[in-house]
């Protein structure tokens, strides 16, 4: 069947597909296209969005996003209680919210949660996220060992208490993340790997997981369990894991697939042609691409910042947007986007594209004319568009530095993994930001942050994003965050931004509903009905 006619009326509930071996298999209600696969159902350990996506579909925290990219009341009944001073945060829990075995979601799943994400032995990449709370950063970094001390308290169990320690505008908003969501931790304890299999895994969000066959799909079916479940509008969701841009925009034309929510699942040969199309949308998001650079190894060139500066100011980005994204993606000498945080500027380097100082730094560093210079790898996700930036950047630093570029493509989760490790010499990075403030993206470098992976430490950039933390006066706060970025981009050059993101999304306006482009470029399943 074609698109058009799983349109006429929304797709049948009892509509059938070929699936291999010749077996019949009912079609979800709702099929979306990934281009790459979940790392993991973990809310402690996930950090990339394909896992968000589904995590945030099977678990529900006190807050959830609405379509708008909003944060909303999700376990929590009503937006939370705060203090006059901003430190203290009371969220009364709803009499319905329930697991998917029936038992009640209590204040002490969120603190057992909470506690799991902060222990050093989960090794959560965002465990930074809940240094927000009194206590909770010694408490992760073994100082504290009595986790009584830590911010958190239930006075009954449909009452959660959070006291911060300073106070933090955005922080119902991290209450809607994807690390602050509630696990069913005896359940974890009980069954070990197998607690995140399907059948097994309990959740309190709008959907169960059904199914998961790596590298194929993986299905959610509504769960009859959630408190808001009369609102969710597909009783079943396939995510396909396909990572060929022009095989995706197949599954998407022809009607095998009815939503698409990734740039990089856009082929970047048709771009021009796919804009022009009623079911491409795209609009501004908080996200940044860029490039990292490993700080770790003491004896490599990439240790000495006039090396890193080198190569970031050989980086011809306008070229980059025009030829390789081509989405309208403003070029990027900021890593946080401008208007962050409704009005950050970041700083702008003096030197924006400069092949003749990058080429006097190199010299400057020991490498003139990129004599000596090691072969340097550079690490990118096995994407069309990473492909084709690949190609562009090789050429660009071989030809204005005289140095040898290896292109290293891995599978995402490999990609992620060797990121993680810190095991690249530059690696291609994309960030979307959690919440919309300069935060969101200038904490990840901090020493101890899980999502630093450069092997750059600096007490002093640590300082400056510690007294941001306490900072009330919003303009004195976006001066501090500006001194931070500036260590971070021009006088250690530990990254290099590319591009700020635009969201795009591929579906038909005329008959799917819920879907909308917002700054946080969250879309959530439940919202999304068929007209």
């Amino acid at each position: 069947m074609t698109r058009r006619h799983w349109l006429a009326a929304g797709p049948p509930a009892a509509a059938l597909t070929l699936a291999g071996c010749g077996r019949i298999e009912a079609r979800a209600d709702l099929v979306f296209i990934s281009p790459s696969e979940p790392e993991t159902l973990d809310p402690a350990l996930a950090s990339d969005q394909a896992s968000g996506r589904v995590i945030t579909s099977l678990f529900e925290g006190l807050m959830r996003w609405n379509e708008a990219g909003e944060a909303v009341p999700g376990v929590a009944e009503a937006s939370p209680e705060i203090t006059p001073d901003g430190l203290r945060y009371t969220f009364r829990l709803r009499a319905g919210a329930r697991w998917s075995t029936g038992e009640p979601v209590t204040a002490h799943d969120f603190i057992a949660s909470w506690e799991r994400v902060l222990n050093p032995k989960t090794a959560a990449d965002y465990v930074t996220l809940l240094h927000l709370i009194k206590n909770a950063k010694p408490y992760s970094e073994g100082a504290l060992a009595d986790f009584a001390q830590v911010g958190v308290a239930a006075p009954d169990d449909r009452t959660l208490v959070v006291t911060l320690e300073h106070p933090a505008p955005y922080f119902t908003d991290l209450c809607a993340f994807t690390t602050y969501c509630p696990v069913h931790v005896r359940s974890l304890a009980e069954a070990g790997k197998d607690a995140w299999k399907p059948g097994r895994l309990i959740g309190n969000g709008p959907y169960r997981l059904a199914e998961w066959r790596l590298n194929y799909r993986l299905i959610l079916e509504k769960s009859p369990t959630y408190w808001d479940r009369d609102s969710v509008g597909m009783r079943q969701v396939e995510m396909r894991t396909i990572n060929n841009p022009v095989s995706a925009l197949n599954y998407f034309v022809t009607g095998t697939a009815d939503l698409a929510m990734d740039k990089n699942g856009v082929p970047a040969s048709l771009v021009e042609s796919l804009r022009r199309q009623a079911y491409f949308h795209s609009g501004p998001m908080l996200a940044s691409g860029f490039m990292r650079f490993n700080c770790a190894v003491a004896d490599s060139p990439f240790a000495d910042p006039r090396v890193r500066r080198a190569f970031g100011l050989c980086l011809d980005r306008q070229r980059l947007v025009e030829r390789v994204t081509r989405m309208g993606e403003p070029a990027a000498y900021s890593f946080v986007p401008p208007g962050c945080g409704g009005g950050y500027q970041p700083p702008r380097p003096e030197r924006l594209f400069d092949i003749a100082q990058a080429r006097r730094l190199l010299a400057e560093a020991g490498y003139p004319g990129g004599k000596g210079f090691p072969l340097v790898r550079y690490l990118f996700p096995i994407l069309e568009t990473d492909l084709a930036m690949a190609i562009e950047v090789q050429a660009m630093w071989e030809n204005a530095l005289g140095v040898k570029i290896l292109p290293q493509k891995q599978e995402w989760k490999v990609y992620l993994d060797s990121m993680r490790k810190v095991n690249y010499d530059i690696c291609r990075s994309p960030w979307v930001g959690d919440y919309n403030d300069p935060n969101t993206f200038l904490d990840m470098f901090l020493s101890d942050s899980g999502n630093n992976r450069t092997g750059w430490k600096n007490a002093d950039y640590d300082a400056l994003i510690a007294a941001a933390a306490v900072e009330v006066d919003r303009e004195k706060r976006f001066e501090i965050f500006r001194q931070a970025e500036t260590l971070l981009i021009q006088t250690d050059a530990v990254i290099a931004p590319v591009w700020h993101y635009v969201g795009v999304q591929f579906y038909w306006p005329d008959k799917l509903a819920g879907v909308q482009s917002n700054l946080v470029d969250e879309h959530p399943f439940r919202c999304m009905r068929w007209i």
